[in-house]
């Protein structure tokens, strides 16, 4: 692969998915603080058990107890046995429709694919067309012509974009999963659905961490952290916390059924890092040990370099 190639983020796209919702509430459309239910269509918010207690910011940084729809095990089997079947947002929230909550909003960090998913469905609400709040909040100033969120025409169709493989079983034997997925992606909203170049990657991130997509005052919202529960920091807005070799690093990691990667910021060594591989990392395998492998010696070599 080479610097040309357009890598899938996976969940890379939730950070640009976050960055989008701020620049909302800059506008004065969105209130951090105010009930999903009072920016969802009736029908979406009665999926959700006590969408009133869960705000806005509980979506974007994960502690609305919301179940993720993606680890439902109905959901990976009907996934797995039509690989080729695209979903539309309500159909991925029925598979979490009426259950409980994992706890009380507010009160604990678990990640969840459907908190961004909803995000999605709010910025559609507001603004009637979120992918084009994505594209003017976060390529365009950017100009950023190497990156392309789903509902861009040829989306899939992009010459550089890499084909996908999947080690299904975990026995080392690689499957091209290209098909499979491209529909996969194409079906997501808010918590994935982008490709784009690595320095495309490496220049989002970037722009946005010198101040050139949101005022100072989004980005101390967006570094607002939410502890572990080992009471360390672990996630903002659509940004992770991380270490690596004794630096804190700021971004976002992706897995998909055709592909992994990795974005982020090492403020401490002014290091800006984008890694992708082209192999499915859901599942586990020699390949996917290998990947990590790999990923930990390249940052190891960056990290230590002066």
């Amino acid at each position: 692969m080479q610097l040309c190639h357009l890598q899938y983020s996976q969940s890379v796209a939730k950070t640009y998915m976050a960055t989008a919702l701020l620049t909302l509430i800059e506008a004065g459309k969105l209130d951090l603080n105010m009930s999903i239910r009072h920016y969802l269509p009736a029908r979406i918010s009665a999926m959700i058990t006590d969408a009133d207690k869960i705000t806005v910011r509980m979506l974007l940084n994960h502690t609305s107890g919301i179940p993720g729809y993606s680890l439902d095990t109905e959901y990976v089997s009907f996934l797995l046995q039509h690989p080729l079947r695209p979903f539309t947002s309500e159909e991925y929230l029925t598979y979490i429709s009426g259950e409980p909550l994992l706890f009380k909003p507010g009160s604990y960090f678990q990640y969840s694919d459907t908190n961004y998913l909803l995000l999605a469905l709010i910025a559609e609400q507001i603004t009637g067309d979120h992918g084009r709040l994505i594209r003017e909040s976060t390529l365009v100033p950017l100009g950023l012509t190497q990156s392309f969120y789903k509902d861009t025409p040829m989306y899939l169709n992009q010459p550089n974009l890499v084909n996908c493989y999947f080690d299904r079983f975990g026995d080392g034997k690689l499957e091209n999963v290209t098909r499979m997925q491209q529909v996969n992606v194409s079906s997501l909203a808010g918590d994935d659905g982008l490709i784009a170049s690595p320095t495309d990657y490496v220049k989002f991130l970037r722009g946005l961490f010198e101040g050139k997509l949101l005022s100072p005052q989004s980005m101390a919202q967006m570094k607002s952290w939410v502890n572990n529960k080992q009471g360390e920091p672990a996630y903002g807005m659509g940004l992770y916390v991380v270490k690596y070799n004794g630096y804190t690093g700021y971004g976002h990691g992706g897995a998909g059924i055709g592909s992994g990667c990795g974005l982020y910021y090492f403020p401490e060594k002014q290091l800006y890092v984008f890694f992708g591989t082209n192999m499915g990392t859901l599942t586990d395998g020699p390949y996917v040990h290998l990947a990590g492998e790999v990923k930990g010696e390249l940052l190891d070599l960056l990290l230590k370099a002066e």
